[in-house]
């Protein structure tokens, strides 16, 4: 039997200037998916909603505080050691270009990165899928219209 889990998040930490800085972090050779380029990701722990993970997971890996957090999609991906389908909510968080990045153990390196080239380095298809729908929805540094849907902190 194939389970479905909602338990992880995506967190695109961006500097909404014109044009966008995306922060993107490279994996510590002792973790899961050494060398690669992601976005800040994490598990989400009981009792936890979605937001407060990517809040928490912001802090740990990249030592961050989030102005302004909107949710973006969420992405399905398969785990087949588990058997589980498994749901990664995804977040953009809005941060101010002057705090310094503090990586966490997982991580090492960051790199703050132009729209086009956090695409290209990016490892995950559906990364690169979920950033370019952050930033058709938020490109103008809030969602507009949907502002009330989007837009959780």
């Amino acid at each position: 039997m194939v389970t479905v889990e909602v338990g992880s998040i995506d967190v695109f930490v961006v500097v909404p200037e014109d044009p966008w800085r995306v922060l993107v972090v490279q994996r510590g050779r002792e973790t899961r998916c050494p060398g690669a380029w992601e976005t800040v990701h994490g598990r989400i722990e009981p009792g936890e909603t979605p937001e407060a993970a990517a809040i928490r997971e912001v802090g740990e890996e990249v030592g961050l505080v989030i102005d302004r957090l909107y949710n973006v999609c969420v992405q399905p991906f398969y785990l087949h050691q588990q058997t589980t389908v498994h749901l990664a909510v995804v977040f953009c968080a809005f941060v101010s270009g002057d705090a310094p990045v503090e990586l966490g153990d997982e991580h090492q390196g960051h790199a703050w990165l132009s729209l086009d080239d956090a695409l290209a380095r990016l490892a995950w298809p559906r990364e690169r899928s979920a950033l370019r729908d952050a930033h058709a929805l938020l490109h103008a540094g809030h969602a507009g219209a949907v502002e009330d849907v989007l837009r959780v902190r």
